[in-house]
């Protein structure tokens, strides 16, 4: 028994196994080819990146309450970065003007005005598309 792994211990498997196979060439790494490779697959990543924060923004993600205490109601936006958006706080409803520098109260609602049934939810991305076709079709 020693004598066997005295002797895997010493001719390792490798160089017993070892076929003549032609010899893997070294990647070079300033040669055009691998330098195209490398750019592509960094702007692949980047790009990725950028297509998640747009998804995140477009879609409105980021904007959920932990507890369900503060919910956006409705939002407008009114401009490239300045949006109007209406919050429930428990029973209550505020109309907020949201700046990049600053959001106002711009008033506090007596009568709370009642979310959108779930059978009258915006149609789905589908439906929208088929519409703006048939649109542009029409013109």
């Amino acid at each position: 028994m020693c004598a066997l792994l005295l002797t895997l211990w010493l001719c390792p498997a490798t160089l017993m196994a070892e076929v003549d196979s032609p010899p893997i060439a070294p990647i070079e790494p300033i040669s055009s080819p691998y330098l195209m490779k490398l750019t592509g697959g960094l702007l692949l990543v980047v790009a990725i990146i950028f297509v998640l924060a747009w998804l995140v923004k477009k879609f409105n993600l980021n904007q959920q309450s932990q507890n369900g205490l503060i919910r956006i109601v409705a939002g407008l936006t009114i401009g490239t970065r300045d949006r109007i958006v209406l919050l429930q706080v428990g029973d209550e409803q505020i109309l907020l003007g949201l700046t990049p520098g600053r959001i106002e109260k711009l008033h506090t609602l007596t009568e709370p005005v009642e979310a959108p049934e779930a059978g009258l939810a915006p149609a789905s991305f589908a439906a929208k598309l088929n519409r703006l076709m048939n649109d542009r079709e029409a013109s």
